[in-house]
């Protein structure tokens, strides 16, 4: 969904949410491309009860025709280097290339504990693995195809923007109030600029919401961001819950750059995004 010359309205997927079933996911991802939302996303966690991102973009691959399929973002280093590569090819081409891949390190440590895989060193991992798809690395023997895989990088850290620079198309926020927003992209923009590459990157932003039950929204933003502490309260003290505040969440991060602003539910019924649509009109 287009509300200015600026910024894309995208849509996440409740994958994450207690109650969402498979069915309802595809119903999502159905109204979404009908929407007209300008993508789908998904949220990435293993110590948690949700769907595999790669999974639940190929079954949306099947359900849409128009929309970008989306990590926002996808946790690289809990999978090997080629593995992920194949998950992201295959994702991409049974999508006729409309593949966003947002990738990050990732900050829990019960993912990468239930995933039998060293949390330490997984920045210099995700480097090597955004090196392997962006160069296409044994294309001809880990296909499909990983040509046009548009890739943004997540990270608040000065390696987070390193890497975004030197091996991806933009920038993936983790959400937050807008000025948050604008300060990450300014220094994705100097890190893009300090590499010598031409333009800027595109910059992506997210946030949560939730109209028919606010409450069961808060219960799951403080569960699902529980490994932060007294953090999780704030983040749930975000969630967007009236229509108003929607359009002034947009509008801040219109302000600040964003190309594309994803929006996740909390609640998993499918009137959510209606009443977000209704929101937004």
């Amino acid at each position: 969904m287009k509300l200015s010359a600026e910024v894309n309205i995208g849509i996440g997927l409740p994958t994450t949410v207690p109650g969402a079933t498979g069915d309802l996911l595809l119903e999502w991802a159905r109204r979404a491309d009908d929407g007209p939302f300008s993508s789908v996303a998904v949220l990435d966690r293993v110590a948690y009860d949700s769907y595999e991102p790669f999974a639940m973009l190929a079954a949306a691959a099947a359900a849409t025709s128009r929309v970008r399929l989306a990590t926002m973002i996808a946790i690289g280093p809990l999978r090997s280097t080629a593995l992920l590569a194949k998950q992201a090819a295959s994702v991409h081409g049974l999508s006729g290339g409309r593949l966003t891949l947002g990738l990050a390190v990732g900050a829990r440590l019960d993912d990468f504990d239930v995933a039998g895989v060293e949390h330490k060193g997984r920045g210099k991992r995700l480097g090597e693995q955004l090196a392997y798809i962006r160069g296409n690395v044994d294309g001809d023997l880990v296909g499909p195809s990983r040509d046009g895989i548009e890739i943004l990088v997540g990270g608040l850290s000065g390696p987070a923007y390193s890497r975004m620079a030197r091996y991806a198309d933009g920038y993936a926020h983790n959400g937050g109030p807008p000025r948050a927003f604008a300060n990450a992209a300014a220094r994705a923009i100097a890190a893009w600029s300090d590499l010598g590459r031409p333009g800027r990157p595109k910059l992506w932003g997210q946030g949560y919401f939730a109209f028919g039950d606010p409450d069961r929204g808060d219960a799951y933003l403080r569960d699902y961001y529980a490994f932060t502490g007294p953090f999780a309260e704030k983040i749930a003290a975000g969630q967007l819950t009236s229509a108003r505040a929607v359009k002034d969440y947009v509008r801040g991060y219109e302000e600040a750059g964003c190309d594309e602003l994803v929006l996740f539910p909390c609640v998993p019924g499918i009137d959510e995004l209606e009443r977000l649509q209704e929101a937004l009109s």
